[in-house]
């Protein structure tokens, strides 16, 4: 396995061959940002890819309680991204705590049971509902809700699948924010935080992490994070980063 094909991060190593998703900027920040509490048993990501946000929930919850009393679920309709997240899985120092299947959503869905529920699901889903389709079809599915998994379908499954104190993290576009929300709150979760992301400070947001419960707020967190500023990599997305990237 050539060197090009792993992507180190400070604590676990990431296979990065053949998964139709490669490992991104987008599920990074999501892994690295999204809300863990200690009492978090079951967690659930959907469109694993390499499995890299999953192994990131893994290494930040070993930090806040017993990782061996957890269990993340993570599944992708692409057998061939679910057989290099395993391997990823399998290479960390969590392997015992993670799981990754070859199923859809609607599948993995009829597989538990009606009692099963989750802590936490996450999911950077595919986001280009109406550009030009890849040309190769596996990452076509990755990255287009036209062949494959929408926020909405992963809204109405937590819907259904949250613990009544469980949370949705999704990574997404700024500009889908409008119809995000109504549609959560529509199928009953309502936005407690949001962090919104840009590249530069002259720029306006591209993209968002939001977070999901069932219950209501009266203030939600709202949070701007600048990636660079003045050249260089900022403070705060560097914090962030810390526990993961070599560099930070």
């Amino acid at each position: 396995m050539s060197n090009m094909s792993v992507f180190r991060f400070k604590k676990f190593e990431v296979v990065n061959e053949k998964s139709a998703m490669k490992v991104n900027t987008d599920g990074v920040l999501l892994g690295a940002s999204m809300s863990l509490r200690p009492s978090d048993r079951r967690l659930l990501d959907i469109g694993t890819g390499t499995g890299t946000i999953a192994l990131m929930a893994a290494q930040r919850l070993d930090e806040l309680c017993n990782i061996k009393d957890c269990r993340i679920d993570a599944i992708d309709i692409d057998d061939v991204s679910a057989a290099e997240a395993s391997l990823n899985f399998g290479r960390s120092p969590w392997a015992e705590s993670l799981f990754a299947a070859a199923l859809s959503l609607d599948e993995f869905g009829q597989a538990l049971r009606p009692e099963d529920s989750f802590d936490l699901i996450f999911s950077n889903p595919p986001y280009f509902e109406d550009s030009l389709l890849a040309p190769e079809q596996r990452r076509c599915n990755a990255r287009h809700t036209a062949n494959g998994l929408s926020y909405r379908e992963i809204i109405e499954f937590a819907s259904q699948k949250l613990t009544p104190d469980g949370r949705l993290a999704l990574v997404l576009p700024a500009d889908q924010e409008h119809d995000l929300l109504r549609h959560a709150r529509m199928n009953g979760l309502f936005l407690f935080r949001i962090l919104r992301v840009r590249t530069v400070e002259r720029k306006l947001t591209s993209r968002m992490v939001v977070e999901f419960s069932r219950n209501r707020v009266d203030s939600i967190v709202d949070e701007i994070l600048t990636i660079q500023k003045e050249g260089r990599y900022s403070h705060e997305y560097l914090s962030l980063m810390h526990g993961f990237y070599l560099f930070a």
